[in-house]
């Protein structure tokens, strides 16, 4: 249960001065409620987890930055947290989910020179629309948000057609 009387101001002070009970204090006080607001963010818990131990050690680093003219100390903690799930969460939709397979691939091992037809051929299974948004974005290296402008459709719907149509393309590969 959280302490009612907890000083978050006081406590980042002490945190600014190396203090690590302090740290330790703050950490008791509002780790579970830091992860339930990582968690609602990312929705994965083992991902949480790392984010909440980010955001102390960022916590821990910053604490002198913290300014009270500016919000409450607690309020700054979650802050911290929740920029640092966002973060997470955007850089997600700009990776690129290869596969392990791809990792360190020459080109010679890369199987479209032994095939160099099946690329073409599973492309042309996707729809049409699926198939444009690919080809902007591997071939043109169009940004999903230029994409959907170009084709005046709704970013997530373009983000949605990529990841499908990229699924589609592997196992067609395979």
């Amino acid at each position: 249960m959280p302490d009612v009387d907890f000083d978050y101001d006081a406590c980042l002070t002490a945190c600014a001065r190396g203090d690590q009970r302090a740290l330790r204090q703050l950490y008791e006080q509002d780790s579970s409620r830091l992860l339930g607001v990582a968690l609602r963010i990312v929705r994965d818990k083992s991902l949480a987890e790392d984010i909440v131990h980010d955001a102390f050690i960022k916590i821990w680093r910053g604490a002198g930055s913290f300014d009270p003219g500016r919000g409450s100390a607690r309020g700054w903690v979650f802050s911290v947290t929740r920029h640092l799930a966002l973060n997470v969460v955007r850089n997600h939709y700009r990776e690129v989910p290869l596969g392990d397979e791809h990792e360190s691939v020459s080109t010679d091992s890369f199987e479209f020179g032994a095939r160099p037809g099946q690329v073409h051929t599973c492309l042309e299974q996707l729809d049409p629309a699926r198939r444009t948004c690919i080809l902007h974005a591997y071939v043109d290296g169009y940004s999903h948000s230029e994409i959907a402008r170009k084709l005046d459709t709704p970013l997530g719907t373009v983000k949605a057609w990529i990841k499908r149509s990229l699924a589609a393309l592997r196992e067609c590969m395979a």
